[in-house]
């Protein structure tokens, strides 16, 4: 017999809008790859070490170069102390660490405080694991934390939050206001924080990341995930980690070497390449994201669209009822891709309960010529969607 749990769980909606798109040969900016290759650098750096390095077992935890490279990166960036040997493990991309985290920290029984709209492994993970789900709720536009939230949903059976910043598919980040009252609830009942910032290096506008992890008492109760393929826009390599205190760390990589146990060290090298001597990615990558997030909402704006603030990641979301479209998110997308040959994320696919269902996730990490057809067939779909409605 199959696993209830997985058994029941719906198609992706990346896995559904992007087979949409390719049947219509439609443009995508559903799923959040960018056009571009990534840095030339890191893929030289894997086919040589494809070649010139052993393709046999690395170390569990990872190679060690990756593990004092990845400290060293955190310590320039973040102000991070961290002991490469015992405080870091090197996964097959953030989901395995997501998996990790909930496998080896949940009880059955366990309450896990999680923030919609929310990625959509976090709930069935979360479930197999034992853990029982409180759902908080975020709001357009700001999609801000609240003190009357927080102690609705932090109890004595808390054992676990789940923090994404900065957030997909709001595109937007967490204040100092916000993660200082989280770090507090988190200390005050004795709660562990996962936190999902996979997105750190794609922060736009100048901004900087802040991890709560560097939040007083959070050092010892916060497991912060990266990816490699994120940072770098190799969404492909599936190259993440785990960064915790060692007696966490040890927990989480006793998880880990029962799930992949290793991850492949042709990009392990290259990325221990990427991270010793970035160059000047991290200050182009950002600038250049951040032209097309603005090319893309100018196009948006000029053709009537509202268009919602984007701080960080590779999406910039419109609010469909403010653009003068009656449809919801989901009905909409798929007129759009079925109909306008253009496809989205309706982001009410990121709630189990009470979603918000008039807001389209656009990914803009494409060339300009693939927006400016993109908000032509969303206009489109809008004068169809608007006709419809007439209609009815």
């Amino acid at each position: 017999m199959a696993n209830s749990l997985y058994n029941a769980l719906p198609t992706t909606i990346f896995t559904v809008m992007s087979g949409l798109a390719s049947e219509a040969n439609a443009i995508n900016l559903g799923q959040g790859f960018p056009d571009e290759p990534g840095p030339r650098a890191l893929l030289d750096a894997a086919a040589r070490a494809l070649v010139e390095k052993s393709n046999q077992y690395p170390p569990m935890p990872g190679l060690l170069e990756l593990r004092r490279a990845i400290s060293g990166h955190y310590a320039r960036t973040q102000g991070l102390d961290l002991d490469p040997a015992a405080s870091i493990t090197v996964t097959s991309g953030a989901t395995e660490a997501l998996a990790c985290a909930f496998l080896s920290l949940i009880e059955p029984g366990d309450e896990v405080v999680l923030f919609q709209p929310l990625y959509d492994a976090y709930l069935p993970m979360v479930r197999r694991a034992g853990g029982v789900p409180r759902l908080a709720r975020l709001q357009p536009p700001h999609w801000r934390l609240e003190r009357a939230m927080l102690e609705a949903l932090f109890t004595s059976r808390t054992r676990l939050v789940v923090v994404n910043t900065p957030l997909n598919p709001t595109a937007t980040m967490f204040g100092d206001e916000d993660l200082a009252l989280l770090s507090e609830f988190c200390v005050r009942y004795d709660v562990t924080a996962v936190c999902d910032e996979v997105w750190e290096q794609v922060v736009l506008d100048g901004d900087r990341h802040r991890t709560l992890m560097a939040y007083p008492g959070m050092g010892e109760r916060t497991v912060k995930i990266g990816s490699a393929g994120k940072m770098f826009a190799l969404t492909g390599w599936k190259v993440g980690w785990l960064l915790a205190a060692p007696e966490l760390s040890r927990t989480l990589s006793k998880a880990h070497q029962f799930l992949t146990f290793t991850t492949a060290p042709h990009l392990q090298w290259a990325v221990t390449e990427g991270l010793t001597d970035p160059g000047d990615w991290f200050e182009t990558m950002p600038r250049d994201l951040a032209a097309s997030r603005d090319h893309l909402a100018s196009a948006l704006r000029a053709q009537g669209f509202a268009v919602l603030p984007g701080a960080g990641t590779y999406f910039l979301n419109v609010d469909l009822a403010a653009s003068g479209i009656a449809e919801g998110d989901l009905d909409f997308a798929l007129r759009a891709v079925k109909e306008a040959g253009v496809a989205g994320i309706p982001v009410s696919s990121f709630y189990e309960s009470d979603p918000v269902t008039h807001v389209l996730r656009l990914c803009f990490a494409k060339r300009d010529e693939t927006l400016d057809e993109a908000v032509v067939r969303l206009a489109r779909a809008r004068d169809l969607s608007c006709a419809a409605t007439r209609a009815a």
